[in-house]
């Protein structure tokens, strides 16, 4: 499994915990047992004890030691009431909060918020939005960011048996990003390739290379990658360009692309949501890619969003690449 070796051997060194908000989820319980079978990452699953284990035992999962939280019979929900009401600022009440904290989504975001876990994976049973709020009220984004935003690792076999491996962004978050949310996606992505081996070459995508096409979003993909260059510049970064001088060489030397990112980028960056996810299912649907993620960029803390299509062994990855960035 691609890229995978080191990450756990990271986290043999240096375990983490990580909060699954649907404890009694057939597909968090197959995760949590093969996690549990090795030892470097500690599934904390919210609800009801006797649910969960329930639930384990009818879908044959050997979940024994793994720590369980009922949010309802929590003995720190005091505390977490009142740091939520602190974290909040104003924005809800002590009632509101607690009401708020019976959903496992929040009580789950709250452990992260205040230290109990490192990272927190969700969203098989509910919306993207359900786990961004949560993250962006509570666990919020990093000092000098303004935008979470997201980018799935692209993974191709190739012939000669090593791995083609890409970052694309944004494909699931951010509708229709600025100037300077293309920039912040854009380093974040950079960031969070450099964890999968990913030598970073981005491409600030468009229908247009270097000026053949003209319109609004032609000028926001030029202005955004100047910004990046001036954000990076220890990075390599082009724009804008078309995906075939992104990616192939020959066209690359036909539109006479240099500077090392036309023809060989591995960070795409999308003018929008709609080219981005387009984008990166024709590339797993008909390229043959293995897709991971949305994984989210921006945060304080890892809080990464599952597929509600997702099957066990994708959670159990997911779990595996959240953990290893917190």
């Amino acid at each position: 499994m691609f890229g995978f070796g080191e990450m756990i051997k990271g986290l043999k060194a240096n375990p983490k915990t990580i909060v699954f908000t649907e404890g009694t989820d057939p597909r968090i319980l197959e995760a949590s047992a093969r996690l549990l079978s090795g030892t470097f990452l500690k599934p904390l699953l919210i609800g009801k004890e006797s649910e969960i284990y329930a639930a384990a035992e009818e879908a044959g999962f050997n979940i024994r030691g793994a720590e369980t939280i009922d949010p309802e019979t929590y003995p720190e929900m005091d505390a977490m009431v009142a740091k939520m009401v602190e974290l909040r600022k104003g924005k809800m009440t002590e009632d509101q909060c607690r009401d708020a904290l019976k959903r496992s989504n929040y009580f789950g975001t709250m452990l992260v918020a205040m230290g109990k876990a490192d990272c927190l994976l969700g969203g098989a049973t509910y919306s993207t939005a359900d786990t961004v709020r949560p993250a962006l009220q509570l666990v919020k984004t990093k000092p000098g960011n303004k935008i979470v935003s997201s980018c799935f690792i692209m993974v191709r076999e190739r012939a000669s048996g090593d791995n083609e491996v890409l970052a694309m962004a944004d494909c699931a978050i951010n509708i229709d990003p600025t100037e300077d949310d293309l920039v912040e996606i854009a380093t974040e992505t950079v960031q969070c390739g450099r964890v999968f081996g990913i030598d970073p070459k981005v491409a600030f995508l468009s229908y247009s290379t270097k000026g053949s096409g003209k319109g609004e979003t032609v000028d926001k993909m030029r202005n955004a990658c100047e910004k990046a260059k001036l954000a990076m510049p220890n990075v390599p970064v082009d724009g804008e360009m078309q995906f075939d001088a992104a990616a192939s060489p020959v066209v690359a030397r036909t539109k006479h692309l240099d500077g090392g990112v036309g023809g060989h980028a591995n960070v795409f960056i999308f003018p929008d949501i709609n080219a981005g996810n387009i984008g990166y299912k024709i590339a797993q649907r008909l390229g043959g890619f293995d897709a991971y993620g949305p994984i989210l960029l921006g945060l304080n803390a890892p809080i990464n969003d599952l597929s509600r299509g997702c099957n066990g062994q994708e959670v159990y990855s997911m779990a595996i690449i959240t953990a290893s960035l917190a």
